[in-house]
C-alpha cells in the first residue's frame, strides 16, 4: 500500500508540473493572439493599405513579434509553415523596415 501511494503522490506532482507547464504555455499563446489581434486592428485602420506602406515602425513591431514567436513555437510552427514561408518570414524579420518596391534586386531575384 505505501508502494502504492508512493506512485501514486509522484504521478500526482508529475501531473501538477505538467499542468503548470501547459497554463503557462496556454497565457503566451493567448498574449499571442491578443497581440496578433491588435496588430490587425491597427492594419485594418490604414484603410486596408498594403503591409509594405505602413510606416517602417509598425513593420519593425510586427517584424520582432514574429520573430518572437518563431522562437517560442519552433516545434508546432514546423508542421504548419512550409520552407518558403519560414524563409519569407525569415527573410521579413531581417529587414522588417527595407521597401521592397524600389531595392534593386538581388543576384537571386533577377532570374
Amino acid at each position: 500500500v505505501a508502494k502504492n501511494q508512493e506512485a501514486l503522490d509522484k504521478a500526482t506532482a508529475i501531473r501538477e508540473k505538467q499542468l503548470a507547464e501547459f497554463n503557462e504555455e496556454e497565457k503566451d499563446l493567448l498574449g499571442s493572439i491578443s497581440a496578433l489581434k491588435a496588430a490587425l486592428t491597427v492594419l485594418g485602420k490604414h484603410n486596408g493599405a498594403s503591409f509594405l506602406q505602413l510606416p517602417g515602425e509598425h513593420r519593425a513591431a510586427v517584424a520582432s513579434t514574429l520573430q518572437r514567436e518563431l522562437q517560442r513555437h519552433t516545434h508546432m510552427l514546423q508542421a504548419v509553415l512550409t520552407p518558403s514561408q519560414r524563409r519569407a518570414a525569415l527573410s521579413f524579420i531581417q529587414a522588417p523596415k527595407e521597401d521592397y518596391f524600389d531595392a534593386a534586386p538581388t543576384f537571386k531575384q533577377s532570374y
